[in-house]
């Protein structure tokens, strides 16, 4: 099947600590729960570890890790936090992530992110190097392997934080279709306009970078991705099953790859329940075949497998 489906969720809180006592103080507007981590904990990163799929009498008929089948990214802080407060949440993401590689190939579906959520572009090179080397030895001390893929935060990004990332051996990252300006084949020599977010989602591209270092980069679909953080498409999971599936052309002949990306906190904390929607939707996408669910780093090794064999 030469039809995949990516999900991605961005998860991630800012530092709570009060500086000189090291503890979250009490957040009243986090009532009833005494901060917002814990707020957000119980309406996403909880349920989205065990979420519900319920039968047509409205009884549970699945307990699912949502985790284990979409691609994700957790700040470092958050996990830190995560890690000493809700410790059985945690180690379900880590759980997850080496779930997620007998599932896609080898490829775990986590992946790095900047350290402090820094837009890397207002960063000097230093500064960028620090953030991306510390969030991928993080990353790599929580999830026991080198991450394939980074998360940038707010998808910033300038030429230089490409070859700080691609200088640490990191393979992708994920952008808005917004930020694309020129695209052509590696057969052509005319570039083709796409500003304005008119690049083809479906497709990853590949930057070659001035240091002759090349960088992976995949645009997410920008109307679905509003959709499901702006709109009402997580009020069913079909709904977003077939939006999703919706995405995919005839026309074209090479694998294709449908994938947005949003706030995690979208699915459960933004939207209620939202985790149970995202839970239905990846079950109902498989039971239907209406595509072959991935990551990205699974994504790219299929393209290389067509581009090598045909």
């Amino acid at each position: 099947m030469d039809r995949h489906i990516c999900i991605h969720g961005h998860f991630y809180q800012p530092p709570r600590e009060n500086p000189w006592l090291e503890a979250i103080e009490l957040q009243d507007s986090a009532y009833p729960y005494h901060d917002w981590n814990e707020r957000i904990t119980a309406e996403c990163y909880a349920p989205n570890s065990a979420s519900r799929i319920l039968d047509s009498d409205n009884q549970i008929e699945q307990i699912v890790s949502n985790y284990s089948r979409i691609s994700f990214n957790f700040g470092p802080t958050l996990l830190a936090w995560m890690a000493e407060h809700a410790t059985p949440v945690y180690r379900s993401v880590i759980e997850a992530d080496q779930e997620s590689r007998k599932k896609f190939s080898g490829h775990g579906s986590a992946l790095a992110q900047a350290y402090n959520h820094m837009i890397m572009p207002l960063a000097n090179r230093r500064d960028k190097r620090t953030q991306v080397l510390w969030g991928i030895r993080d990353f790599e001390s929580r999830f026991s392997r080198a991450p394939e893929g980074l998360w940038l935060p707010e998808t910033a990004v300038d030429l230089e934080t490409l070859e700080v990332v691609a200088a640490a051996g990191i393979r992708f990252t994920v952008l808005s279709p917004y930020q694309a300006s020129r695209i052509k084949s590696q057969s052509s020599r005319v570039w083709r306009d796409v500003k304005g977010g008119k690049i083809d989602p479906s497709a990853a591209y590949l930057h070659r970078l001035r240091s002759g270092r090349t960088m992976n980069l995949f645009f997410y679909d920008g109307p679905i991705s509003r959709a499901v953080a702006f709109e009402d498409l997580l009020e069913r999971g079909e709904n977003l099953a077939n939006r999703l599936a919706g995405a995919f052309s005839d026309v074209r002949d090479r694998p294709q790859l449908v994938h947005i990306a949003t706030d995690g906190e979208t699915y459960g904390h933004h939207r209620r329940h939202a985790d149970m929607a995202l839970a239905y939707a990846l079950r109902y996408i498989e039971a239907k075949q209406l595509a072959r669910l991935t990551n990205y780093a699974e994504f790219l090794e299929i393209r290389l497998v067509r581009r090598i064999h045909g």
